[in-house]
């Protein structure tokens, strides 16, 4: 992803499929939520990774729509200027984007000298072609504020029969959809200081589409027939012509923004709907200084939009209208894709209010991110809207990715990588005589054919279905191994067997070539552990590669040494999925305030467990520990490397202390450490900590040590505390004080899943704790590395380089 200007990087290719993607410009103002990340930046980078496998000369646009009202409002709530706004949340949108692999060849921004450039030069192509008119407008003014209100500093109520939503903006109404001009706001108020405005009058420029009505639709009912435009955008597009287009303001009373480069209008700044898509061209041009090459090429360029249905007008009249109207040769959008709206679970994601989960949020679970593109994917919003939940995310993620695709490849690898006595010692087999298996042929019929099926999808950018198509080869692999029981060739008829695992294996590297476009991240890690080179993924028909999909038993070479087979995808368990679903509850504002109000509600908490007795005895929690130690007693198929990352150390709240029955130096502590009960610790810390400064306070809690019996009573965690050199003081490590009770304390850099229960006979535990301790300034830290919250690092009271165990 870039920023700057650059010299010539890719330009058209003649002979080859010259392929332009833009997704719509994120605004500046807010992080993204999962709706916007689906709707635009995800589905577009779908798209983009299919053309290049596909061998396609293709380049992919996109950046942040910075200039406007919305802005403006923003820098006055944070009391900065617009250009601090707008540096502060392009890097947060770079930042969660990045995370989420979108593979841009040109992240940029609108505020830019190019946007400029652009933007005006386009202008006075519309003047001098006569395409734009002058005309007074009726605006409303603020006198408290003493300045002409924008479209966003307007709010009321929709005057669209049967609507009747109270917040609409004066722009669009968010609900109905429905494009708005302020003064037909029913009861409309100052949104900075919430007073009535009154109407003035102002002079703007227009953008006279009536008159640009006849190109429009010649172009309009060419390109959505051949474009193969989604239905959605049709429909939209349609019911604006029927309804009679009008003419559309072009300029605002605004500061912030490109300069309208007249005499008479040098004080306004471009509607932001007019120079926002002007931005995808600016964009491109930071990108290579041959940007013309793409925009103004339509006989070798074809140009992909994607977008959510809120967008439309502006992408297939607007935009459309304003470069017809240059008389230049531009590249026009041929295929135009939509998505619905992505819900959360019971309501509506909302950037203005803060609602469902956003990008900055999923970087702070321990869910990977082919995970989140993979649930996002099958849930894309094509045809309608579409909801998330937090118990549909785990279903897909342990039923489809974990049983059957993570399932079907770990088997494949894991056989051959067996030692010759019971695998193929990591030696693909050869496949003699694999032409006559009647399985394997019947196979690589069906799977030849779900190729074709994926190629068709992804062409007319059905996403959707292309990632149903490919997961359906997993599921076919599944059987084939069922109905071929390997394991019994191997003993009775290995030529057989070695015919099923070579073919598996092909099944196996197609899958990564498939479902890299889906989830690259997936794709890399099944190409390591084929030992195979990222780059060579291909998908083309110049190299054969459609055609070989037929005969997978000849995809990858026999005699090839694989690498070190792994689990692909861990479960996803109930307990987390309750986590999840309270912690992302309500708005940010309302999580903002649960964080500052923590130590208010673990009182509370601890009133309602001062109840609950302590007590080993307890049945319930007994069997139930049983049953948690029962689970974790299956090891890894590979174990893991001893590393910090291994270890599961929370945020766990005390709500209850007191001293142990049966031994004095001993505390018996209740936290909650964000789990459905809260856990019983036993700590030796009597002589160090009075009882009083054990209760309702924040501490670090390892929590997948094996449960260990103390003096009767088992301990099922242990509370981190560092001590000074000769262990005549110990103190507590505390994480900040607004940190997330159960959330997971990380140490930057050092990334993985923590193991279900430290194995003892490894010495995890002890290996990693000679290098515990903490620092000059007091901060807990792991060889150099900070114990780190997503609020900040955890530390301790007056122990400075003391040991932590």
């Amino acid at each position: 992803m870039g920023d700057n200007c650059k010299s010539t990087l890719k330009v058209p290719i003649a002979g080859k499929r010259n392929i332009l993607i833009t997704s719509a410009l994120p605004y500046v103002n807010n992080v993204p939520h999962l709706g916007n990340i689906i709707g635009c930046v995800l589905s577009a980078d779908v798209f983009a990774r299919y053309c290049r496998i596909r061998g396609y000369n293709a380049i992919y646009m996109c950046g942040t729509d910075e200039y406007g009202t919305a802005t403006e409002t923003k820098a006055l709530e944070e009391s900065c200027t617009p250009k601090q706004i707008c540096d502060k949340y392009h890097a947060i949108h770079k930042d969660v984007y990045k995370w989420f692999d979108i593979s841009f060849d040109e992240f940029g921004r609108t505020s830019t000298p190019q946007q400029t450039e652009v933007c005006q030069a386009i202008f006075k192509k519309l003047w001098d072609n006569n395409w734009l008119s002058e005309n007074t407008m009726q605006q409303l003014y603020c006198d408290t504020c003493k300045k002409f209100l924008a479209d966003r500093l307007v709010e009321g109520n929709c005057p669209t029969p049967g609507c009747n939503y109270d917040s609409a903006r004066g722009d669009q109404c968010e609900k109905c959809g429905k494009l708005l001009n302020p003064t037909e706001l029913l009861e409309p108020r100052c949104k900075v200081c919430r007073n009535t405005p009154c109407i003035r009058d102002t002079d703007h420029l227009f953008l006279e589409l009536p008159l640009l009505r006849d190109k429009l639709e010649a172009y309009i009912n060419e390109m959505s027939v051949s474009g193969g435009w989604s239905q959605n955008a049709i429909y939209t597009t349609h019911a604006w012509l029927r309804e009679g287009l009008k003419s559309r303001c072009i300029t605002r009373d605004l500061k912030w923004g490109v300069p309208v480069p007249h005499e008479k209008y040098k004080d306004k700044v471009f509607y932001v709907w007019f120079d926002a898509p002007i931005g995808y061209v600016s964009i491109t041009s930071c990108y290579t200084t041959e940007w013309e090459k793409w925009w103004k090429n339509p006989d070798n360029v074809e140009l992909y939009q994607f977008m959510g249905k809120d967008n439309v007008p502006f992408h297939t009249v607007i935009f459309p209208s304003t470069l017809l109207g240059t008389g230049e040769r531009w590249t026009l959008m041929k295929t135009i894709s939509v998505t619905e709206y992505l819900n959360y679970e019971a309501g509506k994601f909302s950037k203005s209010k803060g609602i469902g989960v956003f990008g900055n949020d999923v970087k702070d679970t321990n869910i990977p991110v082919e995970v989140w593109r993979y649930y996002l994917l099958t849930n894309r919003p094509e045809v309608s809207d579409t909801l998330f939940t937090w118990a549909d995310l785990q279903a897909k993620l342990n039923s489809e990715l974990l049983s059957n695709l993570g399932n079907f490849i770990n088997r494949v690898l894991s056989f051959i990588a067996k030692d010759q006595a019971s695998g193929y010692g990591s030696i693909i087999p050869d496949a003699e005589g694999a032409e006559s298996h009647s399985l394997t042929k019947a196979l690589g019929e069906r799977v030849g054919s779900c190729v074709q099926q994926y190629i068709e999808a992804m062409e007319k950018v059905k996403l959707k279905q292309g990632l149903k198509v490919a997961m359906s080869i997993s599921s076919e692999g599944n059987g084939y191994l069922q109905e071929s029981q390997f394991w019994k060739l191997y003993k009775e008829d290995r030529p057989s067997c070695s015919i099923v695992m070579r073919t598996a294996c092909g099944l196996v590297y197609l899958l990564a070539c498939l479902l890299e476009p889906f989830m690259p991240s997936f794709s890399r890690e099944v190409l390591k552990q084929l030992n195979l080179p990222p780059e060579m993924l291909s998908l083309s028909d110049e190299g054969g590669d459609i055609e070989n999909s037929k005969r997978p038993w000849n995809i990858l070479p026999a005699g090839h040494r694989i690498g070190t087979p792994a689990p692909l995808f861990k479960e996803l368990k109930d307990e987390e999925v309750e986590f999840y679903r309270a912690k992302f509850a309500g708005s940010q504002a309302d999580r903002a305030d649960r964080a500052l109000k923590a130590e208010t509600e673990a009182k509370n908490v601890a009133e309602k467990l001062n109840k609950v007795k302590i007590s080993d005895g307890n049945k319930k929690k007994e069997r139930a520990t049983k049953s948690s130690e029962t689970k974790s007693k299956a090891p890894p198929s590979v174990e893991a490397e001893i590393s910090i990352s291994r270890l599961d150390i929370r945020v766990g709240l005390i709500t209850k202390a007191q001293k142990h029955p049966d031994a004095d130096s001993l505390y018996v502590e209740e936290i909650d450490v964000g789990e459905s009960q809260p856990r019983t610790v036993v700590s030796g810390l009597v002589k160090y900590i009075p009882l009083e400064e054990m209760q309702n306070r924040k501490v670090c809690v390892l929590c997948n040590l094996k449960p260990a019996s103390m003096r009767g009573i088992k301990s099922q965690a242990m509370v981190l505390a560092a001590s000074n050199s000769d262990h005549t003081k110990v103190e507590l490590v505390e994480p900040p004080k607004d940190a997330v009770v159960g959330e997971r304390v990380t140490f930057p850099g050092f990334d993985g899943k923590p193991d279900d229960i430290l194995n003892p006979k490894k010495k995890v535990w002890e290996t990693v704790q000679v290098d515990l301790h903490t620092n000059k300034e007091l901060v807990a830290c792991y060889k150099d590395v900070p114990l780190t919250t997503s609020v900040g690092t955890c530390k301790v009271a007056t122990i400075s380089e003391g040991s932590i165990r």
